[in-house]
């Protein structure tokens, strides 16, 4: 992965858009992609198990899913169709490898953990598809914005109605030090 931390914390599928940035990919080896998984493995079940012989082919299925995924919301956000195409590629993706309440005693109880079956690739990009579909449904996928900064593409979801950028810590002091800078600087 490139030197820049990706965004994470947002709804799953803006982590995954936001893995192409305006200087680069930061999805360009499956070592990119094992390391952005490492980040988002509090998230599902499986992410210690898909990250470990990720190929070439399973990073492709990833960024179609992201690629897809973006232009859809792309559409959606603007109250448009989107293609069928990417929506018919989605959902094939989720049906690559459906999940199934796999059930097992811990000892006290009978517990049930959400396991796909198929080829690592395959169980990731269904997972990635599947967090796609939950965020494109949600009423909520309006209000996805795209941050204030001049040269940042990130998207987010905002909390609160006044968030402008991706992160505070990121765009929004480049920001303000710019501001500050025109205010103050010698005529």
């Amino acid at each position: 992965m490139s030197d820049i931390v990706p965004l994470t914390g947002e709804p799953l599928a803006l982590d995954l858009i936001n893995t192409g940035t305006a200087v680069g990919d930061l999805l360009a080896t499956p070592a990119d992609l094992r390391a952005w998984l490492e980040l988002q493995a509090g998230r599902f079940d499986e992410a210690r198990e898909l990250t470990a012989d990720l190929t070439p082919a399973d990073l492709a299925a990833v960024r179609d899913v992201r690629d897809r995924t973006a232009r859809v919301l792309d559409h959606v956000r603007r109250g448009e169709r989107p293609p069928a195409d990417d929506l018919d590629a989605l959902n094939r993706a989720q049906r690559a490898a459906p999940a199934v309440a796999a059930l097992t005693w811990d000892g006290a109880a009978v517990t049930a953990v959400r396991r796909r079956a198929g080829t690592p690739g395959d169980r990731l990009a269904a997972w990635l598809a599947e967090a796609a579909a939950e965020l494109l449904t949600d009423p909520a996928v309006t209000k996805v914005r795209r941050c204030a900064a001049d040269d940042c593409v990130m998207l987010f979801l905002p909390s609160h109605p006044r968030r402008r950028w991706c992160s505070a810590a990121r765009c929004g002091n480049r920001a303000r030090v710019a501001r500050h800078y025109r205010r103050h600087k010698p005529a």
